[in-house]
């Protein structure tokens, strides 16, 4: 019986090492940022396209046109992200249309924007549903988190707005 020849067995470990290689390298890709999910972010874009799929090849179903709305990553698949708007509706956008800066939006009904997280504090500002401000800070253990709306900085209660988890610690 004749046994195998060097080149052979050359060949075949040379074969075994391209295929170990290219796994490696395909399963350091990652599938997305590796930042915790669901996360809130805001609108870099004036104009951004939100679609029915993970890429430009899926079908546009809405058009925001509002710079620093908050949004909310529920998924990610490679540089595309799903989102959730203040209502719910959910579509993938390129990640390059969304900023990590904190943004939020007023909801429920017209709010006041006060001098101290408290709820005798005297309020600087009256803020109507639907207006977007920046999110600046939510302590722990706080019903409360500061904002900034307008020029204005203020104190506003978790629930009095979309784009903060209720427990989440903002600095």
């Amino acid at each position: 019986m004749r046994s195998p020849s060097r080149p052979w067995i050359f060949a075949l470990a040379v074969a075994i090492a391209v295929v170990f290689t290219v796994i490696g390298v395909a399963s350091a890709v990652p599938d997305g940022s590796g930042l915790p999910l669901p996360r809130f972010v805001s609108l870099r874009a004036d104009k951004a396209k939100m679609r029915t799929g993970p890429g430009v090849q899926y079908p546009e179903d809405w058009v925001y046109v509002r710079r620093g709305l908050p949004l909310e990553i529920i998924a990610e698949h490679h540089t595309w992200r799903k989102v959730r708007d203040w209502q719910g509706t959910r579509g993938w956008m390129h990640q390059s249309l969304l900023s990590g800066e904190r943004a939020l939006m007023v909801i429920g009904e017209t709010r006041d924007l006060r001098q101290r997280p408290e709820e005798k504090s005297l309020p600087i500002a009256r803020v109507e549903v639907g207006v977007v401000g920046q999110l600046l800070a939510c302590p722990e253990g706080s019903e409360w988190c500061r904002v900034e709306i307008d020029g204005f900085k203020g104190w506003l209660k978790r629930a009095e707005f979309w784009g903060v988890y209720s427990e989440e610690v903002v600095e």
